[in-house]
């Protein structure tokens, strides 16, 4: 499987696979929903994203963009300032009064999980197109990353918005390390932390 890094030219592609996978995840569709039914501000979102993403050199992807990684580096951020009043912009238009608060309320609850932690990459998200689905493409392109976090002796940490792809990351090496409950249609997030050379389990 060929990968290689994103580039400012892939944001519009990384975006979209990403849009794609996180159309029903149990967290973000909650999240993001709208009254009227429509989906069309979440491109712009999980944009703001991976252009601070890609600008800290921390997207991968497969060479056609069928699965995408999320890294936050060590000292990193998610959105500089300028990227987050965007954010502030966008959301305030997108959504109703109450899910601009809850929106804000479950990003608290992320931030709050990672504060303890020591110096990690922080996978932000994982995506592979739906249309792409059930061939391994996307923890082969997880495995790539943490083999180069771990020779730069650096540990990793993730939440997993889905109970059902848990087990797909203990078997990359990462363990449970607690979670949260999120605020709309409340689903748990697990919290996992994976040391340099994590060993994988069944």
């Amino acid at each position: 499987m060929e990968t290689r890094p994103a580039t400012t030219d892939d944001i519009d592609r990384v975006a979209r696979c990403i849009t794609l996978a996180f159309a029903s995840d149990p967290v973000w569709e909650p999240a993001l929903r709208r009254g009227d039914g429509r989906t069309d501000h979440h491109e712009p979102y999980w944009r703001l994203f991976v252009e601070d993403a890609v600008e800290q050199g921390g997207v991968s992807m497969t060479a056609g963009g069928e699965a995408v990684a999320v890294w936050i580096p060590p000292g990193g951020v998610e959105l500089s300032a300028a990227r987050f009043r965007s954010f502030e912009s966008m959301i305030a238009v997108a959504l109703d009064a109450d899910g601009v608060t809850e929106l804000h309320a479950l990003f608290e609850r992320f931030e709050a999980s990672r504060a303890p932690l020591g110096p990690h990459y922080y996978l932000s998200l994982l995506a592979t197109d739906p249309e792409h689905r059930g061939r391994g493409i996307g923890q082969a392109l997880l495995a790539e990353d943490l083999g180069r976090w771990d020779v730069a002796g650096v540990p990793a940490y993730l939440e997993s918005t889905n109970a059902a792809n848990d087990h797909r990351y203990v078997r990359a090496g990462f363990r449970p390390i607690g979670g949260f409950e999120t605020i709309r249609e409340p689903t748990w997030i697990t919290a996992m932390w994976r040391e340099v050379g994590g060993v994988a389990t069944v």
